[in-house]
């Protein structure tokens, strides 16, 4: 099969490429968290420097050991032998595939790793729709009629993959929602896999992230890692929670042969700076409720300013997306700009504008589709005084850097839609912009 680079990394490399070029550019279209490495993981990781040999193949005793607690204080008893350690949550996602077999039911829209990996694995997605704002969990009662539909077909659909958090939408499902897709699991004899990588980022402390492990704890494995709460993309950890019994035993010694063949064991110091992150020491625990606070004024103004042009959006909940629908735009976009797709959307913001976001086909909707992911967590800043400036303001949104990146945001908006200028080069503003930019 074909395989091209990821959407979000070639969106970022886009993007990098026209900065290359001094072209001014609006970073909507890859999720990194964008915010510095605390100083006590630094040290962490130096620390560690010395732990070269491979190491078991699960993870650290330590490193399982803690995410064991992380997972217990979140309502979910953890045994750490049934914890599993690897590079990223990724490379974890697709060993799982492989280690379940079987087609995938997935939520339509979701990441767009989990389709790809399905096809990777030499599988089949089976993309179910969403409600509204219950972003990442498919319909239960859609899935059970899609997987009934699928099997009759005599597809071998044993799995099905949820987000909560949710990357697009940046929605938090309800309670009602994620125990009616465990019982429906259970009903259909599938496997869950819960990718929770955004739960520690949800913005209102009264809104409570439910895992599918509460109600189906016997079906259930639960993903996460360090990238987004702690912004250590770059680390490549990500750990799973198996669950007990004999689905989980059957999962650890699958899961543990793919990782023997891929990579070994994940890297020692890398290891032994996640033992200390999921301990959750009170300073990293302060980084986090401050990252999520900026995450979610940045996020919030940048709702405002696709609502104030006429978008539909669902008001995000958690992680640093939204998910603006311009359907209202339909004929304006056809007739000023001949678009009609959602790609031919994403390509006029991106080539004409600098505004690098993903149109909703990569996330599983049709090419008609005329929503966008928007990630805003590149807009805190350059350098890292700039985004630890960020984190410390009251009001991040009146810093300088970040203001101009709203106020481009809007300038682009009315471009479009025919009340502003044209393109970055027709504007008197320029010079200002390309600063910040």
């Amino acid at each position: 099969m074909s395989v091209t680079v990821s959407a979000t990394l070639a969106v970022n490399e886009a993007l990098t490429e026209k900065r290359r070029q001094g072209v001014p550019v609006l970073p909507l279209g890859f999720g990194e968290a964008g915010l510095p490495v605390h100083p006590a993981m630094r040290d962490a990781l130096s620390e560690g420097g010395g732990r070269n040999a491979y190491g078991p193949v699960a993870g650290a005793a330590e490193l399982r050991e803690a995410a064991a607690g992380y997972w217990s204080r979140r309502g979910l008893p953890t045994d750490p032998d049934l914890v599993v350690a690897g590079p990223g949550s990724k490379p974890l996602l697709y060993s799982l595939l492989l280690s379940i077999g079987g087609d995938v039911a997935i939520a339509a829209p979701s990441w767009v790793s989990y389709a790809a990996q399905t096809h990777l694995a030499g599988h089949r997605p089976v993309p179910v729709p969403t409600a509204p704002g219950q972003g990442g969990v498919p319909q239960p009662d859609l899935l059970a009629a899609a997987v009934a539909d699928a099997r009759a077909q005599g597809r071998d659909v044993r799995s099905v993959v949820v987000t909560t958090p949710d990357n697009p939408t940046g929605t938090v499902a309800s309670r009602g929602t994620v125990r009616r897709i465990a019982e429906v699991a259970r009903d259909l004899d599938l496997v869950i896999i819960s990718d929770e990588i955004y739960r520690d980022l949800v913005y209102d402390t009264a809104v409570t992230v439910h895992s599918p492990a509460e109600f189906a704890p016997e079906r259930t494995v639960v993903s996460t890692g360090l990238s987004k709460n702690l912004a250590l993309g770059g680390w490549r950890l990500g750990v799973t929670r198996l669950p007990e019994g004999a689905v989980g035993q059957r999962l650890r010694a699958e899961l543990l042969g793919v990782a023997s063949e891929i990579w070994s064991s994940p890297a020692g110091p890398v290891q032994q700076a996640a033992a200390y992150a999921f301990a959750e020491p009170p300073e990293l625990t302060d980084h986090i409720a401050r990252s999520r606070r900026l995450h979610g004024i940045v996020a919030r103004a940048v709702t405002d300013r696709f609502v104030a042009a006429g978008a539909t959006v669902m008001a995000p909940q958690a992680a640093f997306y939204l998910y603006p629908d311009f359907d209202a735009w339909r004929d304006l976009l056809a007739a000023d700009h001949s678009v009609t797709t959602g790609p031919q959307f994403a390509d006029l913001l991106l080539e004409r504008y600098g505004m690098g976001v993903l149109p909703g086909v990569e996330f599983g909707e049709s090419e008609q589709a005329l929503r966008i992911r928007v990630a805003t967590s590149l807009l805190y800043g350059e350098t890292e005084t700039q985004r630890y400036a960020a984190l410390a303001a009251d009001d991040p949104t009146v810093l300088p850097w970040i203001r101009a990146h709203l106020d481009r945001l809007s300038e682009v908006l009315d471009a479009v839609n025919g009340s502003g200028a044209e393109g970055p080069s027709d504007r008197g503003a320029e010079a200002a912009w390309a600063r910040v930019s």
